[in-house]
């Protein structure tokens, strides 16, 4: 169970709870569950009974006792501890990770995009009623920062447009690969009165010297590694091929994967998920990815993105010269499992990084 999984199936159990008459409150639209803080236990923990205690009009405690006894019964949930004045501390069962595994590959690199059950278009209409508007000041880094915002918010079921309050030079767009709808004085005559559009303001703080300089994939980079109050650099680190540039790690990462998936075949063995003990943490990081993306489309945050990626990057890279068999070694189900988490790896990978509208080559 991912954490996207798990977050429906919490809602699940609060509007179980509310048509049982447990709890009168309105269904959140969202609820967010994370890592267990100080005190905590299990995998995952939710505060959202006391999100409801007050609307309910019950101490917290008693609302997260009413969700536990929902939340207890759901598939793919071992055990439900109640922590503090009302934290739901939830473990899940423990034969996740080939399944896991399984999952992403199945779902390749659209792993993580909202309603994981079914095949949902990559786009969504941005014609549409309601069709959210990102307005971009006449900058490279806040044209780069709302595309990659727009890309993150259409894998989550969002339908969204990126104007710009001015046309920017044609070399913005062509080197620094961005997509824009149209600008906002065009767009305002042409939708007046056609319907009404939520707008945001994308305003990250501006990057210093020259950012065309270093190209589409490390220029997008650049712009989009660090929160948008944080002021970008711009030089040319983030063209070094070397491990000390993030970029080059996620990208070299996701290559020696590919690398491995074709010595496997030259070898005679395929991926299978299967069960691991040596897995450095992987899962955790593959299961986070869901949660990772809908963060992002939230808090309009494709840094976020960007540093789950570097994280998986450096939690794989030591896991890899252990997936090939060594010397006169016969490929084995444990060679066949770890060719499968670093598959799976990959392809979220790459998944993350042509979201971020950065190339994730084969061969580096």
């Amino acid at each position: 169970m991912t954490p996207v999984e798990l977050s429906r199936t919490v809602l699940r159990a609060v509007r179980r709870a509310v048509d049982a008459g447990e709890l009168d409150v309105d269904v959140p639209a969202r609820i967010g569950v994370a890592p267990p803080g100080p005190g905590g236990c299990g995998d995952y923990a939710t505060g959202v009974a006391l999100q409801l205690a007050r609307p309910a009009g019950q101490p917290p405690y008693r609302v997260a006792q009413v969700l536990r006894a929902h939340l207890a019964a759901a598939d793919g949930i071992a055990d439900v501890v109640l922590t503090g004045p009302g934290f739901l501390n939830i473990s899940l069962h423990r034969t996740a990770p080939a399944d896991l595994v399984a999952e992403v590959l199945r779902r390749g690199t659209r792993y993580g995009f909202a309603d994981a059950g079914a095949d949902t278009p990559a786009d969504t209409d941005s014609d549409a009623p309601g069709t959210l508007q990102l307005h971009c000041a006449p900058d490279p880094r806040a044209l780069v920062v709302a595309d990659a915002t727009a890309r993150i918010l259409r894998s989550q079921g969002v339908a969204v447009r990126v104007v710009s309050e001015v046309p920017p030079p044609a070399e913005w767009i062509t080197v620094l690969g961005v997509h824009l709808d149209a600008d906002a004085d065009a767009d305002a005559d042409t939708d007046a009165g056609a319907h009404t559009c939520p707008a945001e303001e994308v305003r990250p703080v501006p990057a210093p010297g020259d950012v065309l300089a270093l190209g589409r994939d490390a220029g997008r980079w650049a712009l989009l590694l660090p929160a948008a109050h944080d002021r970008p650099r711009t030089g040319g680190e983030h063209l070094a091929q070397r491990e000390s540039n993030p970029l080059f790690r996620v990208r070299y990462a996701h290559a020696r994967t590919r690398a491995l998936a074709r010595n496997a075949a030259d070898l005679g063995f395929a991926a299978e998920p299967g069960p691991l003990d040596d897995a450095h943490g992987i899962h955790v990081l593959l299961a986070d990815h869901p949660r990772v993306l809908a963060a992002a489309a939230a808090h309009r945050a494709p840094d976020r993105l960007a540093r789950h990626l570097v994280t998986v990057a450096d939690a794989v890279l030591p896991f890899l010269p252990a997936v090939l068999p060594r010397g006169g070694e016969k490929p084995s189900a444990a060679h066949r499992a770890r060719l499968a988490l670093a598959e799976a790896a990959g392809t979220v990978l790459d998944g993350g990084l042509t979201l971020l509208g950065i190339d994730a080559p084969d061969h580096l």
